[in-house]
């Protein structure tokens, strides 16, 4: 369904499986078509048998304050469908940024402590200088030192600003795409040494009164440089395995995304072994221009396997919202998802006072933006 000639005819398609989807009843093609590619009917929903809330849903939309403020708008936009989850990178430059410096952390914090059903989730790199593209001897040298414990102060600051500013919940994406060549905290060069470092981040961070947080151990879709499994610093020290997954490369249909090695369901039969949740920290178009099915089914595979939460990657050319070169990609994702009924509210949280809601309304788009620590793709 990927294949750029089939496109116009999966955007009349994927307009019944999106509605079908909101409602709850749409079910992924590799689940009922026997591989050909058209799904059978479910059968009615007994009628004692509530839909299932949908997974929590959230989108990087900037990685400062402005993100933050996107927030709302979208939700909006989706027609009042909660968006619970904030998503955000800490800067990879030097190691302060990697420390998570309070003012910077400070809007994210105030979001998600409004709100009790709300989650935060942070991309820590494990470098600095972490898009240098620096050489594998060097990322080697530095891997050595980081499994001597030469880096683990950083992290211990880190958990102590999260603590302080009141997110001891954070869900940490540590060291994200550590199966690719992009990043400086790439595993390939040295695997034994990078899984060392992982615990070693983890147990200090784990460490600091108060903490509670979750950590995503989250490669990109399939092989690259090594296999992710290769890279899997064990359950003692993953509480999540999730997964960036963008529409590439070119031409690529969903089920050869599902059906790759280290691909989606390989992701999914990982975690059921390993007793993880999912996740999908990023994922979004690439590759196949404005690919309303790729979204359709994404959304399918989410809906179908239950992450733990999800956020689309929203800036061109990945993006839906505020990118105005998918207009199919974002009418298919508008239409599965707008509306959506919130979840039964949980205890109380204490949130300090917020703003009256503003009315449901339909904002356009607002202009495409590249954030300075946005991810690589």
């Amino acid at each position: 369904m990927a294949l750029r000639s089939r496109r116009l005819a999966g955007t009349a398609i994927g307009a019944l499986a999106v509605c079908l989807l909101a409602a709850g009843h749409f079910v992924s093609a590799t689940d009922r078509t026997g591989g050909t590619g058209q799904a059978r009917h479910p059968g009615p929903r007994p009628a004692a048998e509530a839909p299932a809330a949908p997974p929590p849903l959230g989108a990087f939309l900037g990685s400062g304050a402005e993100g933050v403020r996107r927030l709302g708008a979208l939700q909006r936009w989706l027609g009042g469908t909660d968006v619970r989850v904030g998503h955000t990178y800490l800067p990879g430059g030097r190691w302060p940024d990697i420390e998570g410096q309070p003012e910077f952390l400070q809007p994210w914090a105030a979001w998600r402590r409004a709100a009790a059903d709300r989650m935060l989730v942070l991309n820590v790199p494990m470098m600095e200088r972490n898009e240098a593209r620096l050489p594998d001897a060097e990322v080697r040298r530095l891997l050595h030192r980081a499994a001597a414990g030469r880096f683990d102060g950083h992290f211990r600051t880190l958990a102590r600003h999260l603590v302080d500013a009141g997110v001891p919940d954070t869900v940490i994406v540590l060291g994200w795409e550590m199966n690719g060549i992009t990043y400086t905290h790439r595993c390939a060069p040295d695997p034994e040494a990078w899984k060392a470092y992982w615990n070693r981040i983890v147990t200090a961070m784990r460490a600091v009164p108060g903490a509670r947080f979750r950590f995503d151990f989250a490669p990109s879709r399939g092989v690259d440089a090594i296999g992710w499994t290769a890279c899997y610093p064990g359950d003692g020290a993953v509480d999540v395995i999730g997964m960036d997954s963008y529409d590439q490369p070119a031409g690529e249909t969903f089920d050869a995304m599902i059906h790759q090695p280290y691909g989606l369901q390989a992701q999914v039969d990982f975690a059921a072994v390993h007793k993880k949740q999912i996740s999908y920290p990023e994922w979004g178009l690439f590759r196949n221009g404005d690919n309303a099915a790729f979204v359709v089914r994404m959304l399918a595979w989410i809906a179908e396997h239950r992450p733990l939460y999800q956020t689309i990657t929203d800036y061109c050319p990945h993006g839906v919202w505020q990118c105005r070169a998918n207009p199919r990609a974002t009418l298919a994702f508008r239409a599965a998802l707008s509306g959506v009924p919130a979840p039964v509210p949980g205890p109380a949280h204490t949130p300090g006072p917020t703003a009256a809601p503003g009315p449901v309304s339909t904002p356009g788009p607002v202009p495409p933006l590249v954030p300075a620590s946005a991810p690589s793709p």
